[in-house]
């Protein structure tokens, strides 16, 4: 029975520090990223910064520098939206 128990102890000491936080950040991804609206500064994974100008179900049209060029970009390449105190 000892040896059993080992093992089940280190399952759950896995959990608490591996599993658990990464679903919680990727619920805050998730929750970020179904807020997304009109007027949003944001960055993509890839690094570009803009506004966002639409959002249409799984898309987001963002614009970019001075010349306000219009990208799309699908909802998942966003990755963070800057706080309007930055």
């Amino acid at each position: 029975m000892q040896s059993f128990g080992l093992p089940i102890i280190l399952l759950v000491v896995f959990y608490f520090l591996l599993i658990a936080p990464q679903r919680k950040k990727e619920k805050k991804i998730r929750e970020m990223r179904a807020a997304l609206k009109e007027g949003d500064q944001v960055v993509t994974i890839g690094g570009i910064m803009g506004k966002i100008i639409s959002v249409k179900e799984d898309i987001v049209t963002v614009e970019v520098g001075s010349d306000r060029v219009k990208l799309k970009f699908a909802k998942w390449a966003i990755g963070s939206v800057i706080e309007k105190d930055e």
